[in-house]
């Protein structure tokens, strides 16, 4: 998925959002669950976020924010390395999705028991309690809708890079209503918004595959209203 990149529209109250998602890792390429628990970038996960490193040099950045988790933090680091004096500022809320006791499982295998396109919508909806030891839906969107908001307060008319993971990048999507269900971000894909006290503006970019990964590790789901199956 992706779209012309334009120029955002400066004006003394809007913040430009890049978000970018994390490089490849190993756990992806095994199609394994990666929430909470972490694994290294691969070799080619590395060369695809210096690619996007070097896609990202020519654009500005006032400030630069991170999840925690090391493969965030690593393809942060890549980026802010591009552009002087930029140090990305961690931020607990913007961690993956918890997966509790299906951790490091096979996507397949948690497939079986919580169908990704039942999950996925439920989680956005606020209505799935989340998997055994997981996070439940109204606490993971609650934590995004507040994390972003207090990003977007805090930089008016600044230009902000966030990087972060697929389902909470497009957990935030869904809040601002880009995009249909779960948008499939590829790895280190950037996507671009011009964001306002009320909400999307336009967006700019969305999902660039700048490191030409693909959809290996980038699951869509539909929007709650299309999934005709009950919810588990």
């Amino acid at each position: 998925m992706n779209t012309t990149t334009r120029a955002a529209a400066t004006t003394a109250d809007t913040t430009t959002l890049t978000l970018v998602r994390h490089g490849q890792t190993e756990l992806n390429v095994m199609r394994r669950l990666q929430g909470a628990c972490d694994s290294p970038l691969t070799a080619s996960g590395l060369t695809g976020v210096r690619v996007t490193a070097q896609h990202l040099s020519t654009h500005s950045f006032d400030v630069a924010y991170s999840s925690p988790q090391p493969r965030a933090l690593t393809t942060a680091m890549a980026i802010c390395g591009r552009h002087r004096g930029l140090r990305p500022r961690l931020h607990a809320g913007l961690r993956e999705l918890d997966f509790g006791s299906f951790e490091r499982f096979l996507e397949s295998e948690m497939e079986r028991t919580h169908p990704w396109r039942e999950f996925v919508p439920g989680m956005l909806a606020e209505t799935h309690p989340g998997v055994p030891g997981g996070e439940s839906g109204r606490a993971f969107m609650t934590r995004v809708r507040e994390t972003f908001a207090k990003v977007v307060a805090a930089h008016p008319g600044e230009r902000v890079l966030v990087v972060g993971h697929g389902l909470t990048l497009g957990a935030y999507l869904a809040v601002l209503g880009a995009g249909e269900g779960l948008v499939a971000l590829p790895n280190a894909s950037v996507t671009r918004l011009a964001v306002g006290p009320e909400g999307l503006r336009e967006v700019l970019e969305l999902a660039t595959d700048v490191a030409g990964h693909g959809h290996i590790a980038a699951r869509p789901a539909p929007p709650r209203e299309r999934v005709a199956a009950p919810m588990r």
